[in-house]
């Protein structure tokens, strides 16, 4: 198994910034979506609720897989893209690059959180964590925190 970590460090009212880390290595920053599962159990109740492509998925333990998208893929090589699985209430969810939270739409983008609020250098980001998800793509566990 190749545990892939989000560390979600700074949950705001618009945006979230989280820590990726690859078998315990730091590889880079996250941004995502509100983070509406504010008790954490990785399911929506007692009043918390989903906004479609405002909120980023539950906490949880996920399965990524390599897919081809439509969108992401014909930008990068027409490779597959890493999608996350099993995601209660949510389809279409893969890492990608982008800068902030307008970029997102529920999925992970990743980058360096030099900007408050944003990820920069995403492509950079993005190229680095593909290379590491694509060399172990048939053991890979996604937790999210």
């Amino acid at each position: 198994m190749y545990l892939v970590e989000i560390d979600r460090a700074f949950r705001k009212p618009t945006y979230t910034i989280g820590r990726l880390y690859c078998n315990k290595e730091f590889i880079c920053n996250t941004l995502e979506d509100v983070d509406r599962d504010l008790n954490r159990n990785g399911i929506f109740d007692n009043g918390e609720y989903k906004v479609y492509s405002e909120t980023a998925i539950p906490n949880g333990t996920y399965d990524i897989q390599f897919r081809y998208s439509p969108k992401f893929s014909p930008q990068y090589g027409n490779k597959p893209m890493p999608y996350i699985n099993n995601v209660s209430e949510f389809t279409g969810v893969l890492f990608h690059w982008g800068n902030t939270n307008k970029d997102t739409s529920g999925c992970i983008l990743v980058g360096y959180n030099t900007v408050k609020g944003k990820v920069t250098d995403s492509k950079k980001a993005f190229a680095i964590v593909y290379d590491k998800l694509w060399r172990h793509k048939d053991e890979l566990l996604l937790k999210i925190y």
